[in-house]
């Protein structure tokens, strides 16, 4: 991999969400994939220099959509989908009022094959610190952060009185080619 800036998105990669669920009702629910539909980053690499390193990932927070639940009583259906995707942007996301989710990395360490990039994560209007995992191979960058909803002022979804919720860490998951800038 050459160094230089490249760009990041969905025309060459995908961006998930995955959820557990927890609670006394946990049986009935379903752990969720959702797509993130519409975002962009810039990354600058250079697999010389780590430290030189840096991204920047912007996401339409309103472009969520739920892709896939596994496990539960019943299998997901379309309405159900669109039923969480309307709950997740506006009860959790609050969408009207921070339609923007943004990363801006700190820190990058480490080589190609295995990096770490701290960075801050902005959410539901607030800022905090978080961590990311990934690797550079064949010119896809590869990746995961684990997310604490409750560092950010969210409170997980819950229903039936606390009894089924979704787990307060959820993991985001990211895989895409880098296009050189031109």
């Amino acid at each position: 991999m050459a160094a230089g800036s490249y760009t990041l998105g969905p025309e060459s990669g995908r961006f998930l969400v995955k959820t557990t669920r927890a609670g006394l009702g946990a049986k009935a629910g379903h752990d969720l994939t959702i797509g993130v539909t519409r975002w962009r980053g810039d990354a600058t690499v250079d697999p010389a220099d780590p430290a030189s390193c840096s991204v920047t990932v912007e996401v339409d927070a309103r472009s969520l959509q739920v892709e896939e639940g596994t496990g539960g009583v019943k299998a997901l259906t379309n309405s159900d989908r669109e039923e969480i995707g309307k709950i997740i942007r506006d009860k959790i996301l609050l969408v009207e009022r921070h339609p923007t989710i943004t990363f801006r990395s700190s820190r990058v360490e480490g080589t190609a094959e295995s990096f770490r990039v701290e960075g801050d994560l902005t959410l539901v209007g607030v800022t905090r610190p978080v961590t990311l995992q990934g690797a550079l191979a064949d010119g896809r960058v590869h990746g995961s952060a684990a997310i604490v909803q409750s560092h950010w002022g969210i409170r997980p979804y819950s229903a039936f009185f606390g009894a089924l919720k979704v787990s307060d860490e959820v993991v985001v998951q990211f895989a895409c080619g880098l296009v050189p800038n031109q």
